[in-house]
């Protein structure tokens, strides 16, 4: 695996050699970061469920001006800071090491919203819903200032992942890329009537 474009292109990125994360193949990371380009510099990127931080490291890259990474797995967490610091890229990155509810919970604080949030979770697993169900309870409620009407967020999942309860969640479908084995879902706030 390796950054495709930018400022660390062609860099190797290590990966953690286990089952416990699974890598965005470099093709369709390609496709995923031709479709946000124009999004990308200057931006604030959140990586959920980062992995070996791939994603996020692509974004800085390409000219993110801050991203943020959330990883329970030590190991993995451990494998991002190295691969921040091999592409230098550590200046404008921070990793949370835990778990993802955590981790936004932690981000409460933050008071500029991020301008695209990317989430990559186990497959056929929920947590993408348990993580939206979560924001969209925070922002009802007033407590959520990290995500707004502006903030594109991407999910990874599996072909067979359905999204129709997101309209019941205060979220919209603004995009979905069908790739052989997977999918990324463009989402974003419903607008206010």
């Amino acid at each position: 695996m390796r950054v495709i474009a930018g400022s660390a292109r062609s860099l190797p990125l290590k990966t953690l050699d286990t089952l416990d994360t699974r890598p965005t193949q470099d093709r369709i990371k390609e496709t995923l970061f031709n479709i946000l380009q124009a999004d990308l510099p200057g931006c604030r990127f959140l990586d959920l469920f980062a992995g070996s931080g791939a994603i996020g490291i692509e974004a800085l890259s390409r000219g993110a001006r801050q991203a943020w990474f959330v990883e329970k797995n030590p190991k993995a967490a451990a494998v991002i800071r190295d691969n921040l610091a091999f592409t230098k890229l550590d200046a404008n990155a921070r990793v949370l090491e835990t778990d993802v509810i955590s981790g936004l919970s932690a981000l409460k604080s933050q008071s500029e919203p991020f301008d695209i949030l990317f989430m990559d979770p186990p497959y056929r697993t929920g947590l993408e819903r348990q993580v939206l169900e979560y924001l969209s309870d925070q922002i009802q409620n007033g407590s959520c200032r990290y995500v707004d009407a502006y903030t594109i967020i991407i999910i990874e999942a599996s072909l067979d992942t359905r999204f129709d309860y997101l309209d019941s969640l205060g979220f919209r479908i603004t995009r979905e890329k069908r790739y052989k084995t997977n999918q990324h879902i463009f989402v974003r706030l419903k607008e206010k009537k």
